[in-house]
């Protein structure tokens, strides 16, 4: 363990970030790592190919550990939390924000019950265990600790409460992962342990690269109130306030960081 940065005393806070090599979850770990966070970051792709990320995150101060697996098998996630455990002893912060976009977009009416297993298994059912797995551990270390500061924050979407019937496996497990942001933040309550919903609209990432054209058209057109895309440091920032403790009284809400795209407007 390293002497801390930052505001937090002698020990920086520990955040791990699911999908945290690229896209989304690469923003949230440079603010963090720039917060003055240590971080484990999991990912799916073999620790050599996101060495340079890696590296990236480490030249901004951080102690950096990589948790190769996949979020939707009860074993990876057991194995990266023991890897947490053995190295820094500790875990303030759970960021959910590993995500999968069904291989193929289809109509509800002809989705396929193998696609929703696919999305569902990753976006909501791994969230959710490895939350409630989280959640223990930071019971027990504020059972050790007086002072303890944990928060678990789920990075969902706008499409939790924006329909779009060519992906309605992606919709579903966005809801719900919003629904499961109330019932933990509910649960830890009396442990002050807080549970936030981060909800991006359109971010600039790899996963939205293949429909660019399209979403240039719309934000021109006026589909956000601000006109660009969002990145994902906006979304970084917005959790790094979350994880630093600015809002200790708002547990369960939803951060919208979507440029107005969900005002009603006429």
């Amino acid at each position: 363990m390293k002497n801390a940065k930052g505001p937090f005393g002698r020990t920086a806070p520990v955040a791990l970030i699911t999908g945290g090599s690229r896209g989304i979850g690469y923003g949230i770990a440079e603010q963090l790592a720039d917060a003055g966070f240590d971080l484990a970051i999991n990912g799916v792709r073999p620790e050599e190919a996101v060495r340079d990320a890696l590296n990236g995150l480490k030249d901004r101060g951080s102690d950096v550990i990589y948790c190769q697996g996949d979020i939707a098998s009860t074993s990876a996630r057991e194995d990266m939390l023991q890897e947490i455990k053995a190295h820094f002893g500790r875990l303030n912060v759970l960021v959910n924000n590993a995500g999968v976009a069904p291989k193929e977009r289809r109509d509800i009416l002809e989705a396929t019950e193998e696609s929703f297993q696919y999305v569902l298994s990753t976006n909501l059912q791994g969230a959710y265990f490895l939350t409630q797995a989280a959640a223990n551990w930071m019971i027990a270390q504020r059972a050790a600790q007086a002072d303890f500061w944990g928060c678990i924050i789920n990075v969902s979407s706008v499409s939790a409460t924006v329909a779009s019937v060519n992906r309605g496996e992606y919709c579903v497990a966005k809801a719900g992962l919003s629904m499961a942001t109330q019932l933990f933040a509910t649960r830890l309550g009396e442990y002050d342990i807080p549970v936030y919903e981060v909800r991006p609209g359109i971010i600039k990432t790899d996963m939205t690269a293949g429909v660019t054209a399209k979403y240039d058209a719309l934000i021109d057109s006026g589909l956000c109130v601000q006109k660009r895309w969002g990145l994902p440091n906006d979304v970084g920032r917005a959790v790094t306030a979350l994880a630093k403790g600015d809002f200790p009284y708002s547990t369960g809400q939803v951060i919208l960081v979507d440029g107005g795209l969900t005002i009603p407007r006429l």
